[in-house]
This record gives C-alpha cells, sequence and structure tokens, in this order.
C-alpha cells in the first residue's frame, strides 16, 4: 500500500482526473467509477512511481489507460439515474454555476462536437488546452512522442473548427 504522503499527493489531482473521466465516459456515475479503479491502482503501483516525475501526468496516464482497457470496449447503453430517468451527455463543463440558456446549449453543442472527435485527438486536446498539462506529459500520458502530440491537438482544432462554424460570430456568449 502507498505511504500516506504519496496518497496525500496524489489526492491533489481528484478534481483533474475527475473531470477527465466525465470527458471519457460522459457519464458521472462511471467517471466516479473509473477515478475509484485509477487511485486503487495508482496505490497498489505506488512503488512504480519515480519520485520527482510528474505524478498528475502519471496518474492521468493510469486513468486513461483504465478507461481504455474497461470502458472502452464496454458497448454504449444509455445511461439511467436513479429514478430511472435516462441522463443525456454529461455537460462539457459540469461544475460551471448557473447560466444562461444560451450558454448552456453553446456548451452542450460543445460537448457533443467533443465527443465526435476521435479518442486520441480528443484526449490531447482536452488535457493540453482545458487541464494545462505540459506537451511532453500528454506524451508520457498517450505513449507517444511530443510531435505527434502536437499534430493531434492541430487536428483537432482544424476538426473543431469545422464542426463548430455554425457558431462564428456567435461566440459571445
Amino acid at each position: 500500500m502507498a505511504d500516506p504522503e504519496f496518497q496525500r499527493q496524489a489526492l491533489e489531482h481528484l478534481d483533474s482526473l475527475y473531470n477527465l473521466a466525465v470527458y471519457f465516459t460522459r457519464n458521472g456515475s462511471q467517471a466516479q467509477d473509473l477515478v475509484q479503479e485509477t487511485y486503487l491502482r495508482a496505490f497498489r503501483f505506488s512503488h512504480r512511481f519515480q519520485p520527482g516525475t510528474h505524478l498528475k501526468a502519471w496518474l492521468f496516464q493510469i486513468l486513461r489507460n483504465t478507461f481504455l482497457t474497461f470502458y472502452h470496449q464496454r458497448e454504449r447503453e444509455p445511461a439511467l439515474a436513479e429514478e430511472g430517468i435516462p441522463e443525456g451527455p454529461a455537460p462539457m463543463f459540469h461544475d460551471a454555476p448557473d447560466e444562461g440558456r444560451a450558454r448552456v446549449e453553446v456548451r452542450t453543442d460543445l460537448a457533443q462536437v467533443l465527443a465526435q472527435l476521435p479518442e486520441e485527438f480528443r484526449t490531447a486536446l482536452l488535457l493540453a488546452e482545458v487541464e494545462g498539462v505540459p506537451l511532453k506529459d500528454v506524451a508520457y500520458i498517450m505513449g507517444c512522442p511530443v510531435g505527434t502530440v502536437k499534430s493531434r491537438i492541430f487536428r483537432a482544432k482544424e476538426r473543431l473548427r469545422g464542426l463548430l462554424k455554425d457558431y462564428e460570430g456567435n461566440l459571445s456568449v
């Protein structure tokens, strides 16, 4: 089991891991399960972590690999809330304060467009641009060279521009 200092440092990244898990699963309860499994694995294999390296990147890598192993292959079933009502896709900015209807619609549309990107494009974009992870750490998480990460981010942005062309000039919300 991991020492208490490692656990404390790892738990500082809980919100970031949960955010990425929501992007991957598009379901709050599945995201919680994914984060829990990520921490179980991180604590179990904490002896493999090299102190002085980027812990957040190491945790993101575990989360991504866990998702690809267990969740990506699972058939997509409509999520049901506890009341038995189907849940819609999780909004991209799930912790955002109450907003006007137009802004919520734009955010929902953005989340749906992001979901259309290939996983490797979406992951690179979310890690680098939303979570602010340095490119070398994104490369480590994704198991590819930094140049490939840059290319994936560029291609993701190009696809987003094409998919969001209807919003040109209307993004003031």
